[in-house]
């Protein structure tokens, strides 16, 4: 039997579950192909259906799922999935997150998009890290490790979501 989540995932209607798939990623396309799935037996198959969907998008689908992001260090008000998983960040220091928003603006200047990495179970400073290393990279290596990351946290999001039940803050 599912976990009691992916069951709620499997028989909500449609709009419904593209609106539960949307605060796991913001890519329409990444949706509808979720969507598309359904019924899911197991986490595990829900997680290979995204990784599948992720592997799919084009260039403008990823825009539209980095585009829900909200940059490190500065996780949206008001959203506890966004402080969860920038938790790494909640002791740094203000040197650390002045000097992530330096970097932040300076990828965002050459990329176009904000910087994206999987925070969850990551420190500030690993985070930095990653962001110095990743700033001199192409457009093109630097869109396919975004399609990494944003399938680490898809897969995180959706398992969330598949093994919670409802009413559970989770």
């Amino acid at each position: 039997m599912p976990p009691p989540g992916l069951s709620r995932l499997n028989t909500a209607d449609d709009e419904a579950a593209r609106s539960a798939l949307h605060e796991a990623c913001a890519s329409r396309a990444w949706g509808d192909r979720i969507l598309a799935g359904r019924p899911y037996a197991t986490t595990d198959a829900l997680c290979a259906a995204s990784d599948a969907a992720m592997a799919e998008l084009t260039a403008d689908d990823l825009a539209e799922a980095v585009a829900g992001h909200p940059p490190i260090g500065r996780p949206k008000p008001g959203d506890p999935t966004s402080h969860r998983e920038q938790s790494g960040m909640a002791g740094a220091s203000a040197a650390l997150k002045a000097e992530l928003l330096e970097l932040n603006l300076a990828y965002q200047d050459k990329f176009g998009h904000t910087f994206l990495i999987c925070a969850s179970g990551r420190t500030g400073e690993q985070m930095r890290d990653a962001l110095r290393h990743r700033i001199d990279n192409t457009p093109e290596q630097e869109r396919e490790i975004v399609r990494v990351e944003l399938g680490k946290i898809n897969r995180i999001r959706l398992t969330r979501i598949a093994e919670h039940a409802e009413g559970d803050a989770g």
